[in-house]
């Protein structure tokens, strides 16, 4: 009979818990929707710092995605010596596919790669004036993924050169390296566009709630006169927090999505002059509520700086 009491006691008290924080919970919306323009300016600053790392970072994607697969640009080109058999190359290709480091490799023969020149250039006639075929044998080597790195293909390029029968080794990478650099540094001055507006964030956040604390300070003295903690005043404050940081965080969304829906017509455009089907990509619904988990965190990490500051000063009189 006592352990249903004590379970029953336990239950009723964890629903009272929850209950107190739901009608908190909806207590603080119904506060902050009472001042509608103030809460839209609120939100919509927050909305613009989030926004703006967001979009960057969704451009750096689409470029990437753009480049197509890193290690197709790290393919290698290997010459066989002229005077090496069909059945030599084969062999070098079957010893090269053995290898850890390559995901594929594909023969181009002598024959083949000379009737590829001749409906391609155009010289035909020029070429049936030639006595032997002065191409060689080509092995197009394709790296692994892990292995599709400037220090991975130079390895393998070194690697390959010192096989019998392989006279050149060609790796044109030049081109990557410098893509690779500019966006590493956009992809850092990404990080770094976040970090500080979402600093923004936390401050914006907590000056509005420190604002709305000295407004509602003869409340908290009451509260506190009649025994309440500090962290059941700090409670309200902090969901209205989250609220303004969901707030933002969906407007946010809308304006990404605002400019994607903009900027595609001409991207796409763009792309098409290089021969590329390329369309803009918006977040996906991952990346949206992220996007809101992290709004939502950082405006309550604003409110409750704000807030354990503010409300711990005052007493009552």
């Amino acid at each position: 009979m006592t352990n249903q009491r004590m379970t029953a006691r336990f239950r009723g008290n964890v629903q009272a818990y929850f209950a107190r924080h739901a009608q908190t919970l909806v207590g603080s919306l119904g506060r902050i929707l009472s001042h509608p323009f103030a809460t839209l300016m609120t939100m919509g600053v927050i909305a613009v710092a989030l926004a703006l790392p967001l979009f960057l970072n969704l451009l750096l994607t689409n470029v990437r995605t753009a480049t197509g697969n890193w290690n197709e640009a790290f393919d290698l080109s290997v010459y066989m010596d002229k005077r090496a058999s069909a059945v030599r190359s084969a062999a070098v290709a079957k010893q090269l596919r053995q290898r850890g480091d390559v995901a594929a490799v594909r023969v181009i023969t002598a024959d083949q790669a000379l009737a590829e020149f001749r409906n391609d250039s155009g010289f035909g006639k020029a070429l049936d004036a030639l006595s032997d075929n002065p191409l060689p044998d080509t092995l197009i080597v394709t790296p692994t993924v892990g292995k599709s790195t400037p220090e991975g293909t130079a390895a393998l390029k070194a690697a390959i050169a010192a096989m019998a029968d392989v006279q050149t080794v060609q790796l044109d990478t030049e081109w990557v390296k410098r893509l690779q650099a500019m966006l590493d540094i956009v992809r850092r001055v990404v990080l770094l566009t976040g970090g500080l507006l979402g600093a923004g964030v936390v401050l914006i956040v907590g000056n509005t709630i420190r604002l709305d604390i000295l407004n509602r300070q003869t409340e908290i003295e009451v509260m506190k006169l009649v025994g309440a903690s500090d962290g059941f005043a700090r409670r309200p404050f902090l969901y209205g927090g989250i609220w303004y940081g969901l707030g933002g965080g969906l407007m946010a969304l809308i304006l990404v999505a605002v400019a994607v829906a903009v900027l595609d017509r001409p991207v796409a455009s763009l792309a098409k002059l290089y021969g590329s089907q390329l369309h803009l990509q918006g977040l996906g619904v991952t990346a949206g509520i992220e996007l809101l988990g992290v709004a939502a965190g950082l405006a309550w990490l604003g409110s409750w700086l704000a807030a354990t500051r503010h409300i711990r000063g005052i007493e009552p009189t």
